[in-house]
């Protein structure tokens, strides 16, 4: 099979634009398939990655868990591209606990993609975030997302909080939210 207006089937050749007709639906659904779109960025802080690692006790922490989960699912399956700073790699290095830190460490390896931004505008971005009340690695994450056009996922509620008060530049909540707004089951 040819792709194009021009499609082979068994052989024999049709081109369906110079014969006024529509190619049957099945070669429709195929090209639609075919077309590639960019993957949606999403940028996930450190407590966000760590939310399965939280006492699982108390509904709300389920929840986010279980939409983390649904989240690195999606990015598994290839509908989501998670982006990764070095603001991950050193608050990772920072966890106390070992199995925490590797099963982290092993996710932002094998799914998460480099942040692609201009390091000195995220670092002068991220100077700006502290000056309005932002911690110094909230403000780098917020940076780097607002950076990279990434969807900002968190589950601080302080810090989403600031991030709408703010109006960061790109789309910013926790994950529960993140499933809602896309669609996600």
């Amino acid at each position: 099979m040819q792709l194009g207006t021009n499609v082979t089937l068994y052989n024999r050749p049709r081109n369906y634009a110079t014969q006024n007709q529509r190619p049957p639906l099945y070669i429709m659904k195929f090209k639609q398939q075919l077309t590639l779109k960019p993957l949606k960025s999403i940028y996930l802080d450190v407590c966000a990655f760590s939310r399965p690692f939280d006492d699982q006790g108390y509904l709300r922490i389920k929840l986010e868990t279980d939409a983390v989960n649904l989240i690195l699912s999606k990015v598994r399956q290839g509908k989501f591209r998670v982006l990764v700073s070095p603001v991950h790699v050193k608050e990772i290095e920072n966890i106390s606990d070992l199995v925490e830190r590797i099963e982290l460490q092993t996710i932002l390896a094998t799914l998460g993609q480099p942040v692609t931004a201009d390091k000195d505008k995220a670092y002068n971005r991220a100077e700006e975030l502290v000056k309005l009340g932002f911690g110094l690695a909230d403000a780098a994450h917020v940076s780097f997302a607002e950076q990279s056009g990434a969807a900002f996922i968190s589950v601080d509620d302080k810090l989403i909080k600031k991030c709408l008060k703010h109006k960061i530049q790109v789309w910013c909540g926790n994950p529960v939210a993140f499933c809602e707004e896309d669609k996600i089951r």
